[in-house]
């Protein structure tokens, strides 16, 4: 069966409120998705962050009168908040398996030239490669971000088999988990969201990691101890404020790898580090920046 597909621009203070509108108005099924490439990061607890620019979609049965749906839809909406709605898109769109298409959507990514990373649903392209299976999720990041991509092909180009490595604001668990594959030692995960460990949970048990490799803490209960490599893929502020005590978790000589940092952030946060490390020029992909240092001897 054909189905009239509406799509409409919204804001993270209207979306919900649109959705409710749609699914009133006799909505098959209301989806809501990201309207200008902006990344979601870890959410506090209980929370369900939405995109500034995100696009609310609903699917209709198409023997609905599109002409009379779309009048009672802007009429429902200047009657609850006084406002005019935006431009509605209109696409007729034929019956399908919509999980199955949505899960097309999502193929093996390479980063580097060891290391994957596969939807469950997929064979590992290179069954001698480091795979690390992870599905799709909205807050906790799976690769398809540039900042998580360049941490990732970080891992993989430097030496990381044997270090002891420490993944500050772990999400998925995606970086440490990768760092594993490449045969570190040890990673400590750390990340202010319970959600975000239990995450990391659940994937270093879907990928067979050992328990005593992987340990997870929320700020302030990890271990006192240094690691080879500090992995920090989280906001630039943060960062900035966290520099001390970051640096202080780095063995001398010890490997430093940022991300999450705009292009115009980066010599701020470069200038936060370089008392303890000596910073390399930052890498930059689209609109976004990672920054490497070595940590000095003393």
């Amino acid at each position: 069966m054909p189905w009239i597909q509406l799509r409409i621009p919204a804001d993270s203070d209207t979306a919900d409120q649109l959705e409710d509108l749609l699914m009133a108005l006799g909505a098959d099924a209301v989806s809501m998705e990201d309207a200008a490439d902006e990344p979601l990061f870890e959410p506090d607890p209980g929370t369900t962050p939405l995109w500034q620019a995100t696009r609310v979609t609903g699917l209709f049965d198409a023997g609905r009168d599109i002409e009379q749906l779309c009048s009672e839809i802007r009429d429902a909406w200047h009657q609850q908040t006084q406002q005019s709605l935006a431009e509605i898109d209109i696409e007729l769109v034929e019956d399908k398996d919509w999980a199955r298409a949505w899960m097309e959507d999502f193929k093996p990514l390479k980063f580097g030239e060891r290391l994957w990373i596969v939807p469950s649903w997929h064979e590992p392209p290179d069954p001698d490669a480091a795979n690390l299976s992870l599905d799709p999720g909205l807050a906790f990041g799976t690769g398809t971000h540039a900042t998580t991509a360049m941490c990732l092909e970080w891992l993989d180009e430097h030496p990381i088999a044997g270090r002891q490595v420490i993944d500050y604001g772990c999400g998925s668990g995606i970086l440490g988990l990768a760092a594993l594959l490449l045969d570190a030692r040890h990673v400590i995960g750390v990340d202010t969201d319970p959600q975000a460990l239990e995450a990391s949970r659940d994937n270093a048990r879907r990928n067979g990691v050992p328990d005593d490799r992987l340990d997870l803490y929320l700020p302030g209960e990890e271990p006192e101890l240094q690691a080879d490599v500090m992995l920090a893929n989280i906001l630039a502020q943060p960062l900035i404020m966290l520099a001390p005590k970051l640096a202080a978790k780095v063995l001398p000589r010890g490997d430093l790898v940022l991300s999450g940092i705009l292009a115009h952030q980066a010599r701020e946060v470069m200038a936060a580090y370089e008392p303890w490390f000596v910073m390399d020029e930052p890498e930059q992909r689209d609109e976004w920046i990672r920054l490497t240092g070595r940590r000095r001897d003393r």
